[in-house]
């Protein structure tokens, strides 16, 4: 890796989850909201939809700003051959936390990095799962768990970062891929390819 100065990095995200990931490791960022249609096909196996989507917000920001690194990511949660996304109301986000009572799941992450150097156009792209096992919980335990987070802008309607301890019997995997980035394999993916690296202290 050459000693010029790492590029500057932007989240091509709007989730408060994703910058709290980012920061709390250490890096210095930009926020820039993407103004996508995310794609919705279940035909699409599960890693595709992530990749695509992940790609199509990374691509929507980073076309704008080039010279920087932008990252796009995408979350989606899938029980048997099911793929939940994000809710559409609080009806579906209690049928979803009903179907998950008691069983395990997979959550994938896909993240998306592009770089336009010049003529040049750096991609990188990877795809985590993690194994989430969610305790039995009956009715009236679900509607409290509801009551004390925002479920419909979550995939899978809940989140291990909010009282997840109510509902999460155990994790076998990253759990910041659960909350919405895989940050050991985003971290090693800056370094690697971009020689951008985390502060060691932020003031």
């Amino acid at each position: 890796m050459s000693s010029a100065p790492a590029p500057p990095l932007i989240l091509a995200s709007a989730s408060p989850r994703r910058s709290d990931l980012l920061r709390a490791a250490g890096y210095r960022f930009t926020v820039v909201k993407p103004e996508v249609v995310e794609i919705e096909d279940p035909a699409i196996p599960i890693r595709e939809l992530t990749a695509r989507n992940a790609r199509l917000k990374a691509d929507a920001v980073a076309s704008a700003h080039p010279g920087a690194v932008t990252i796009g990511a995408d979350t989606l949660v899938l029980l048997g051959d099911t793929v939940f996304g994000k809710p559409i109301d609080r009806a579906e986000a209690a049928r979803m936390l009903a179907e998950l009572s008691g069983r395990t799941h997979q959550v994938f992450t896909a993240v998306s990095f592009l770089h336009h150097e010049g003529e040049k156009k750096i991609v990188h792209s990877l795809t985590v799962a993690t194994e989430v096992t969610f305790k039995t919980l009956g009715p009236d335990e679900r509607s409290a768990y509801h009551a004390k987070i925002d479920p419909l802008d979550k995939a899978g309607a809940y989140a291990a970062q909010e009282e997840g301890g109510l509902i999460i019997e155990r994790i076998t995997g990253s759990r910041s891929n659960v909350v919405g980035l895989p940050m050991d394999e985003v971290a090693e993916a800056l370094e690697r390819h971009f020689g951008i690296r985390a502060e060691t202290v932020l003031r």
